[in-house]
């Protein structure tokens, strides 16, 4: 299959070595990898740049950085040195404006984290989140972080459409992790689609780990979320 940027593969592994090896068994069908926390202390940087550097990859930095403005503009300074192309922070205006601050000059686009897929409305209760939708606060951070600058938005699926549809998300980026293609575990994921119904509703890039990394063979795993992808089914309304 040929490589689609529109999905993004996790390397949720634990080291640089498993990620490329993965990589290797994915080839020329995966141009976009994620690295994230959890390989941060296994040569997650080091495999970043060697990806990006040696072999022409996109990557997607997911640090979701918060943090005082101050701190998070060195941080994000540091990183653009390695000329990668997504980097999360969290969706607070203040450290939106901090990391395009760091990140000026660069090609580095800054993702504003909405609220994690993983969560539920009884879990926004358990972390005193004020009360409302979880759409509604959806759209409400990613209504102030476009107004902060950011460059996209990291979303579920189930609020793509919805995004898309905000005044001031002309221009601007729709990422969403959480996407299971049918069949697929749960794992610990709760607002999810798939990835044929992410794209149709308005997502420019969808992040798959699990059902890639973890299935049998992850390049067969690659090939049909890749074919879905040219399904009329991932097709917006007004393509």
């Amino acid at each position: 299959m040929t490589a689609d940027d529109r999905l993004i593969v996790a390397l949720d592994v634990p080291n640089a070595i498993t990620g490329l090896e993965l990589t290797e068994k994915l080839g020329e069908r995966v141009n976009f990898y994620k690295i994230g926390l959890g390989m941060l202390t296994g040569g997650g940087l080091a495999l970043a740049n060697e990806l990006k550097q040696e072999h022409g990859k996109r990557i997607f930095l997911d640090m979701k950085l918060f943090d005082i403005g101050a701190t998070v503009e060195a941080a994000v300074r540091g990183l653009a040195q390695f000329d990668l192309d997504f980097l999360t922070v969290h969706g607070d205006p203040n450290v939106v404006r901090a990391a395009k601050e760091g990140a000026a000059g660069k090609d580095l686009k800054i993702l504003a984290v909405t609220v994690l897929t993983s969560l539920d409305r009884a879990d926004l209760d358990a972390a005193l989140i004020r009360p409302g939708d979880v759409p509604d606060i959806v759209a409400e951070r990613a209504t102030r972080a476009f107004e902060a600058g950011a460059d996209g938005v990291i979303a579920s699926a189930q609020e793509a459409a919805m995004i898309r549809a905000l005044p001031g998300a002309a221009g601007k980026l729709i990422v969403t992790p959480g996407i299971r293609p049918a069949g697929s575990d749960l794992g610990d994921q709760k607002r999810i689609a798939t990835p044929a119904r992410a794209i149709a509703d308005g997502a420019d890039h969808i992040v798959i780990g699990r059902p890639v990394w973890a299935a049998p063979d992850p390049a067969a795993a690659a090939d049909a979320i890749l074919e879905e992808l040219t399904s009329p089914q991932a097709r917006r309304p007004n393509v």
